[in-house]
């Protein structure tokens, strides 16, 4: 679609073949409708729950352990009961999986949402309002303050109109639009263009509409969400791994097993029995589960810290951040216009807080006399009412004591030229006591030219420069007394002016941004500013904040798209802060650090953050000013729009890896120990004279897997964050989970359970076969409930913190007192066939298991040293 904004205006209207008057005909409109389809953004193709539910048997330990339950029961239908658990196993995953995945994406529809609902245009001749989806290139919009854009549109006619663009530009600030031609300038700067889903804040119009739909740079934005596929987050891409590593190594053992176990004279039922109660030891059927619902107990603990998270492993995602790429507007700044330092001659540039000189109060209320805004106290809370630029100035007064409605008991309001953006000025005359007078604010530029009066324009212009330095946006005030109303005419009210003062506003940084900046920078974390405003307000605005540092650099948008992709990258080091970008910049930002093997948080509230959300590895919505669309395509919305809750969310996403981690560690080390123990003792049987028989059966595996490994894992998963978690180095992108020594630790451990499972197993087995299985499973379960304990913590447990846990002693007093009951009762005992124990074989379970305390000390101690 060809650009409009920097042709002539009778060219546009030409190509358009379309009529400023008399707009289109309602015969043309219709044709064209039907040749451009409706003024609406396209909707993504949702996947059928039917495939949802479907794709979630795909993982390779679900195929493993359903090839196990079908075969098993295929050969041996008696043995129906361990089949059936394993199905119900598989399913109630396969539910949960589905649960998880149901909040679809909404960004499309938000986007729908965002669009205006009615619009008024031309058509016959005549006014008409009608619905925005009906709308077609060609029409002549007729735009009024309040009014939504509903389409992409050429301006052909302003009077005064500013319009909102800070949802799809960053920019904090209303733009005030013209009619002139421009020459090839970035989305923000297209003063003569008005854009969908843009509120018109001031003044009124008349535009033709030149894109619809999916051509609209909203509909540019909601291609840019079709086009980017959703990535799996580091935790989802390492589990993933582990399950198909874990499931490969599961059908090896199997066959060979199975093999052993026929060559050793064992009867082909009996040796796939034995396969089957390798597979079923083998894979950590409660891994999955443990994983959601740690992270699903940690997003309930994150809603309290004021951030809600979309999906669940987002939040592990955010703990292994290393660059967080912010929007500035709204994000790191309070998306409010303020008045900082003011300009007196009596005073010179002081900060307004520190300033109370009469002289000072008077100015600021000479610029809030000369404004159209207001600031109105309802149910205790203050509302702005009309340009912020002009209520910032009545905030300004009020601050210092002086309402509106104050000043108006003494300045009596006459007359008014009203703002426009060739003048850059706008006066309002008062009477006052006796007095007829005009106060004239605008561009300091504009003031001096029209001022005769200047008490020490050196001072004024150095005063300025200092403002602007700061990034400070500069207005100033002028007042000219009259015996009696002129001629409203600007060249005679707007001449011969008495200069008083000026004041510097900008959109202040947040508070508490500054902190969550240092914060972010201690745990090595990188902060990237990102906005649509200007390159000067965005780098002073960065150097406050910290953002900006000695040898970075900023860029503007322009000179990005002067880069490739790969001489990008290679520079993307040099730069904290991107002014004036459009949301296909953010995206290449994204991926130039993603190129780096960073793991990219990005933060935002407009629409056009919200491809680059989707894009980042965690994208986080604001969830106060954040459009529904952000919301939407994020991972993680902040509930209170603060940028220090992301630090908070990054310390709890490493807590919650820190916990996943141990999680893994102890399943897997259990699952290792049920593997060494069946595979021992059929290596055993095969190659010595002593038929061990098998030792566990599927059935006690898989209460074993599912019951007492799981109750101690969720325990885990509580742990608190260790006080020094930010005080580390984000994890590389590409860095295995099995870092650290984990493998080995989980490898040992697991021989360490196997080894004191088998011991038991073959005492009891000496004295009956059902004995030894009896043996084996108390030890088994009851070791993997005290090697919880050992996990919790890399350090030494026997000090206080071996009872910081509550919920790991919940899970050891629970998990104990069923095996006892599983031992115990008949009914219970009979389908899991175990029998009694007498007090000395229980004695030798009991302390086999507690041994795994001491070996475990033992070896911490030699780590230590």
């Amino acid at each position: 679609m060809t650009a409009r904004y920097n042709q002539s205006l009778e060219e546009v209207i030409r190509t358009l073949q379309t009529n400023i008057e008399q707009g289109l005909t309602t015969e043309e409109a219709q044709r064209r409708l039907e040749e451009q389809g409706p003024n609406a953004l396209e909707q993504a193709k949702k996947t059928p729950m039917f495939l949802r539910f479907l794709l979630q048997f795909k993982d390779a330990l679900t195929i493993v352990l359903l090839l196990a339950a079908v075969i098993s029961i295929v050969i041996d239908p008696h043995e129906w009961i361990d089949s059936l658990i394993i199905v119900i196993v598989v399913v109630l995953n396969a539910i949960l999986g589905i649960v998880q995945e149901s909040k679809a994406e909404k960004s499309l529809e938000a986007l729908n949402q965002m669009s205006a609902p009615k619009a008024t245009v031309i058509r016959d001749g005549k006014k008409t309002r009608i619905d925005s989806r009906e709308i077609v290139v060609g029409d002549i919009l007729l735009l009024e303050a309040g009014d939504s854009v509903a389409s992409d549109a050429r301006l052909i006619e302003v009077h005064n109109l500013k319009v909102d663009e800070s949802a799809l530009t960053g920019e904090s600030v209303p733009v005030t639009k013209e009619v002139k031609e421009l020459e090839e300038v970035p989305l923000g700067d297209r003063v003569n263009m008005v854009f969908a889903s843009c509120n018109i804040t001031y003044g009124r119009g008349v535009a033709v509409v030149t894109t619809t739909g999916m051509d609209n740079e909203v509909g540019k934005i909601a291609t840019l969400l079709m086009s980017t596929k959703n990535e799996l987050t580091p935790l989802q891409i390492k589990l993933d791994q582990i399950g198909k590593t874990i499931g490969i190594l599961a059908l090896v053992v199997c066959i060979i097993v199975f093999a052993m176990e026929v060559l050793s004279g064992m009867g082909i039922l009996e040796a796939f029995k034995t396969a089957v109660a390798l597979a079923v030891a083998a894979i950590p059927e409660g891994l999955a589960t443990v994983v959601t619902i740690i992270l699903a107990l940690s997003v309930t603990k994150m809603v309290k810290q004021n951030a809600i998270v979309r999906k669940l492993p987002a939040v592990e995602t955010l703990g292994s951040t290393s660059v967080v790429c912010s929007d500035k507007t709204g994000t790191l700044t309070q998306n409010k216009m303020t008045v900082i330092k003011v300009y007196h001659p009596d005073t010179g540039v002081v900060r307004l807080e520190n300033s109370d000189d009469p002289e000072v109060i008077k100015m600021l209320n000479y610029f809030t006399l000369c404004s159209d805004g207001d600031i109105v106290v309802k149910d205790g809370k203050e509302e702005a009412i009309g340009d912020p630029t002009e209520t910032t100035l009545v905030k300004a007064s009020l601050l210092k004591g002086y309402t509106k409605s104050d000043l108006y008991k003494e300045y009596a309001r006459k007359e008014e030229l009203a703002f426009d953006s060739d003048r850059k000025m706008m006066t309002v005359f008062y009477r006052y006591h006796d007095r007829l007078i005009s106060i004239t604010k605008g561009g300091l530029d504009v003031i001096l030219a029209r001022c005769d009066t200047i008490p020490n324009k050196e001072e004024i212009l150095q005063a300025n420069e200092h403002m602007a330095n700061d990034a400070l946006r500069v207005l100033a005030v002028a007042i000219r007394e009259w015996e009696s109303m002129p001629k409203l005419e600007p060249t005679i009210v707007e001449d011969h002016m008495t200069f008083i003062g000026m004041v510097g506003m900008i959109d202040p940084p947040r508070a508490e941004a500054k902190e969550a900046v240092s914060l972010a920078k201690r745990a090595g974390i990188r902060t990237i500013m990102i906005t649509g405003d200007h390159k000067l307000t965005a780098t002073a605005i960065a150097k406050d904040l910290g953002i900006l540092e000695e040898g970075q650099l900023a860029m503007s948008g322009s000179e990005l798209q002067n880069l490739s992709d790969e001489e990008f990258s290679e520079k993307i080091e040099q730069y904290s802060v991107y002014a004036r970008v459009s949301p296909q910049d953010k995206v290449r930002i994204v991926k130039a650090w993603q190129s780096q093997g960073k793991v990219v948080a990005m933060t935002g509230d407009g629409v056009n953050d919200s491809p680059a959300l989707k894009s980042a590895d965690i994208g986080c919505a604001m969830g106060i000013t954040g459009t529904e669309v952000a919301k939407g395509a994020a991972a993680l919305i902040l509930t209170d729009d603060n940028f220090a809750t992301i630090i908070a969310s990054i310390k709890e996403g490493r807590g919650i890896y820190d916990n996943i981690r141990k999680c893994v560690q102890f399943l897997l080390a259990s699952n290792m120990g049920e593997v060494f123990t069946i595979f021992t003792a059929s290596i055993v049987s095969l190659l010595t004279p002593l038929n061990l028989g098998v030792p566990l059966l599927p059935i006690h595996l898989l209460w074993v897997n599912l019951i007492t490994d799981s109750l101690p894992a969720f325990a885990l998963g509580t742990e608190e964050a260790e006080s020094t978690v930010m005080e580390r180095k984000p994890r590389e992108k590409e860095e295995s989970f099995f870092a650290g020594g984990l493998l080995s630790t989980i490898v040992w451990q697991g021989i360490m359970i196997g080894s004191l499972t088998l011991i038991a197993y073959i005492y009891g087995n000496s004295i009956d076969h059902n004995v030894g299985m009896t043996m084996a499973f108390l030890t088994l379960s009851t070791a993997q409930l005290v090697h919880a304990f050992n996990v919790k913590s890399h350090h030494s447990i026997l000090n206080k913190s071996l009872f910081s846990n509550r919920y790991l002693w919940g899970a050891f007093l629970v998990g104990s007192l069923l095996q006892i009951l599983l031992i115990s009762v008949p009914v219970l005992s009979n389908i899991f066939k175990l029998v009694p124990l007498t007090v000395t074989q229980f004695a030798i379970c009991i302390l086999l298991s507690l041994s795994t305390v001491v070996i475990c000390e033992s070896v911490k101690r030699i780590n230590r040293k």
